[in-house]
């Protein structure tokens, strides 16, 4: 065979030897490439990524904010009145007179003494008793004394007093009937004192009058008419006041009605007081006789129902507390929407400060979750710069160090904080920069386990191949330790900072749901919690603080999975 004429074989195509190649992956790929093959990574990934999408994203799309409180209006039964019985005396004083506390115990004194006068101060009052449990009191002032004896007097006028014609008769008729007053015909009353050989008299100004009668209405605090009417009650007679005629009616319950000439009620009486529960209630009529005849029932659960001024029937429900008699009955109030079940206007409800759950669910998450990231950045940034010293210098350095993280590790967190939480309460510091001392206060507490961590890895890589060509080739400590030491630590640095973020939202809630942590109005998932203290609330209000643990619950199991997948995906040999 010629072989001129023979010919090779043609050599292989150069894509066919493309596809022999190994494909070599970066480390950073391969690292990428197990997390993804970790479906719980993943899945927690997927849990972090929607917790900051609802958080942060949420919050700017909702339209309520942190702590707008809702309200609406809404029928309420709701307190109208409390009567009690009244066994205390009430006073009305005279236009421009006065009667003080001391003049009042007095009176009391004179009342129970069966006195017809009584001293206090330098005054001498007056004691008419003009009904049962109705006394007129009256100031004095001497118009004339003068002394005798056996009952003859020689009264000697006051200056610039002029005694009527019939006041001499009228003063030895008193003192022959030993009567403590008298009445001249003008109507003037004078009181009488008298000893064996001394005779003052002193002539009455009506001051004030003492009932346990309890009146309403528009002239009941008027002297006048007060007077005339407790006299027209005892009397059983109708009277007038300045040339007006006024009738009254008495129920079987006691009660007093006054009519005026047009028959319309201008006022009531009973023994009964009653406080209305709202400035400028105006009660309707027949109310007080409706109280009474309720009471007086003994039913159980006693009501009545009392036409309003349009004509529209409302019922009042009477409770009795001790000695005081409670009248509700249904109003329209302007209230807020505590505890409101979940809707379209509200998803999650709202809580016990007429909040949306969910609105503060949303602002509650970026408070948890900013502290948790800015806790772990500091406590990385301390423990890096302490490990990484600690790790390298070894030595006395090294010893200082790590004795400082051992005294670290021996301070008892909880009751620090509680101390903390406790000052800051007393101090009312502001709750937004609560958040930053506790942040700190956290970070300051956390180091030592990161430092630890980056002196062990330094300790095992200071004495690598890579760090004596380092140190030969002149490079500055610190470069040495911050841009080729610490850069290896980081795979271990974010597999335990992932965990740590997990641990440092479970602090803040527990912190938070103690009362030391966030305070209202800011929300976060803790103190959300700590708002439902209440049996009542945790067990017919689920939807207030179940959704809160839960997105607790979520969120640390979600940066739990993703540390476990980080794990494995740096470090496969640990992988089962």
């Amino acid at each position: 065979m010629d072989e001129r004429n023979h010919k090779p074989a043609d050599p292989a195509p150069l894509a066919l030897d493309d596809e022999r190649r190994v494909k070599v992956l970066s480390p950073g790929m391969l690292v990428f490439k197990r997390f993804v093959r970790n479906k719980l990574a993943i899945a927690g990934s997927i849990i972090i990524l929607f917790m900051f999408l609802f958080s942060f994203l949420g919050g700017v799309l909702m339209p309520y904010s942190e702590s707008q409180v809702f309200k609406e209006y809404a029928p309420l039964i709701k307190d109208y009145a409390a009567v009690t019985e009244n066994e205390e005396y009430r006073y009305v004083i005279a236009e421009g007179k006065s009667f003080d506390a001391t003049a009042k115990s007095k009176m009391i004194w004179a009342i129970n003494n069966g006195e017809s006068s009584f001293p206090s101060g330098e005054t001498i009052y007056g004691l008419t008793q003009e009904g049962a449990d109705f006394y007129r009191i009256t100031s004095t002032q001497v118009v004339a004394s003068g002394r005798g004896i056996r009952n003859h007097y020689e009264l000697d006028p006051a200056p610039g007093f002029f005694p009527p014609e019939d006041f001499m008769e009228a003063f030895y008729t008193a003192v022959a009937n030993k009567a403590a007053r008298f009445t001249t015909e003008d109507g003037q009353s004078y009181l009488l004192t008298t000893t064996k050989v001394e005779a003052v008299v002193s002539a009455e100004t009506n001051l004030a009058l003492a009932s346990k009668m309890i009146f309403s209405g528009e002239l009941s605090e008027t002297f006048a008419f007060r007077l005339e009417a407790e006299r027209a009650i005892q009397g059983e007679a109708p009277f007038i006041i300045n040339g007006v005629p006024y009738t009254f009616h008495v129920s079987e319950r006691g009660v007093v009605s006054f009519q005026n000439a047009e028959g319309v009620e201008i006022a009531t009486a009973s023994r009964f007081a009653v406080k209305a529960a709202a400035v400028g209630t105006v009660f309707p009529p027949g109310f007080m006789e409706a109280v009474q005849d309720s009471i007086a029932e003994g039913s159980p659960y006693p009501s009545f129902t009392l036409p309003d001024a349009d004509g529209t029937e409302r019922e009042y429900l009477v409770t009795r507390n001790a000695k005081e008699y409670i009248i509700r009955t249904e109003q329209i109030a302007y209230q807020i929407t505590m505890y409101e079940a979940p809707s379209w206007a509200h998803w999650l409800g709202t809580d016990g400060n007429g909040m949306d759950v969910m609105t503060r669910l949303m602002f509650g998450g970026r408070v948890s979750l900013l502290i948790g990231f800015i806790v772990v950045l500091l406590e990385t940034f301390v423990g890096v710069i302490l490990g990484g010293v600690s790790g390298y210098f070894g030595r006395w350095i090294d010893n200082l160090i790590m004795r400082i993280v051992d005294v670290f590790n021996c301070i008892p967190a909880l009751p620090l904080y509680i101390i903390a939480g406790s000052i800051m309460d007393a101090m009312k510091v502001d709750p937004a920069q609560r958040i930053f001392y506790l942040m700190i206060l956290m970070g300051a507490l956390g180091w030592p386990s990161i430092a630890r961590i980056v002196r062990g890895q330094i300790l095992s890589l200071r004495e690598q191949e890579f760090m004596i060509a380092a140190e030969a080739t002149g490079i500055s400590t610190s470069r040495r330790i911050f841009r080729h030491l610490v850069p290896n630590v980081v795979p271990q640095l974010i597999v335990v900072n992932t965990m740590n973020l997990g641990i440092v939202i479970l602090v803040e809630a527990t912190l938070s749901f103690l009362g030391l942590g966030v305070k209202y109005p800011l929300a976060s998932w803790g103190n959300i919690i700590y708002a439902v203290t209440n049996i009542h609330v945790l067990t017919n209000y689920l939807f207030v603080w179940i959704p809160a643990g839960m997105l607790i619950l979520l969120t640390v199991l979600g940066f739990n999975f993703v540390g476990d997948g980080l794990r494995d995906a740096f470090d496969p040999k640990m992988k089962r």
